[in-house]
């Protein structure tokens, strides 16, 4: 059976690949991070820091880098139907959509942490199991950790692999996010990153409101991208209205964050369905 650990590279499963290199839970054989091209600079910077310091402890173990590819660019390339000719985008972040009349009107279809963390993640898991793809009904023959703490214990979802059954090292020791930095500090670690897409539409308005603030790169970045959004869907056919990354569907810069006609954003990621983006 072996034994690997999902890593966002946020605070939980960065608390989970210390404890596992010290030996404080049950040792993996290697962590994964699925890159999407759009985190934060921050957490490259940790993921690169993270990646050393595992390997200075006394049970060190390879942490395994994957991509799928720019997710950013998929979000705003055009595509052409070869069957009616519209013209229309993939997409696959969950941004919020308003109707020409001004409406908001639900959000778009999310596959983002699908096709950009899970496929790359499991493509990995396969190659080190040296199982294929397209063989069905494989036997329970790897184990996945992942960095869920006690307090976002409803993200819990089973593994859709049968060849990879998940489990949750934190939920068993009854550690909360706060409990993951209060182990870092007694370690002398410095505390992780949030782990996220710059532009992911699940931040709360505390979340943008710390990107603006202490990461203004990153922000611009977030607002950079949504203008080029809006420019790539007004050039499609498939889609009536326009996405926006905040719920209230005002521009990024121009949003009142936590004050926009009493509409607070509450942090999204409860409802992210995967269980694996944010940690």
């Amino acid at each position: 059976m072996m034994r690997l650990l999902s890593l966002g590279a946020g605070v939980q499963s960065s608390t989970l690949a210390l404890m596992a290199a010290h030996g404080e839970i049950e040792p993996v054989e290697g962590a994964i991070f699925a890159d999407t091209q759009n985190e934060p600079d921050a957490v490259i910077a940790w993921l690169d820091w993270l990646e050393a310091e595992i390997a200075r402890c006394p049970h060190p173990y390879p942490v395994y880098r994957v991509t799928k590819g720019d997710l950013a660019a998929r979000e705003l390339a055009i595509r052409v139907s070869a069957k009616s000719g519209n013209r229309y985008i993939q997409g696959g972040i969950p941004a919020f959509v308003k109707d020409p009349d001004g409406k908001r009107a639900g959000l778009l279809g999310r596959k983002c942490t699908v096709d950009f963390k899970i496929q790359p993640i499991y493509a990995k898991v396969r190659e080190l199991l040296g199982i294929r793809r397209s063989v069905k009904n494989q036997p329970v023959m790897a184990q996945m950790a992942i960095g869920i703490s006690l307090d976002e214990f409803h993200r819990m979802k089973p593994s859709r692999f049968s060849y990879c059954e998940n489990y949750w090292p934190l939920i068993d020791l009854r550690m909360t996010r706060d409990d993951c930095f209060a182990w870092m500090k007694a370690k002398g670690y410095p505390a992780p990153p949030r782990s996220a897409c710059v532009f992911c539409p699940f931040h709360s308005d505390a979340e943008w409101i710390r990107l603006r603030d202490d990461e203004p790169g990153e922000f611009a970045k977030a607002v950079e991208f949504e203008k080029q959004m809006h420019s790539a869907y007004s050039q499609q056919n498939a889609l009536r209205g326009t996405p926006y990354l905040h719920s209230t569907c005002v521009p990024l810069s121009d949003v009142k964050f936590a004050s926009v006609k009493g509409h607070v954003q509450v942090d999204m990621f409860g409802n992210e369905c995967e269980g694996l983006c944010g940690v």
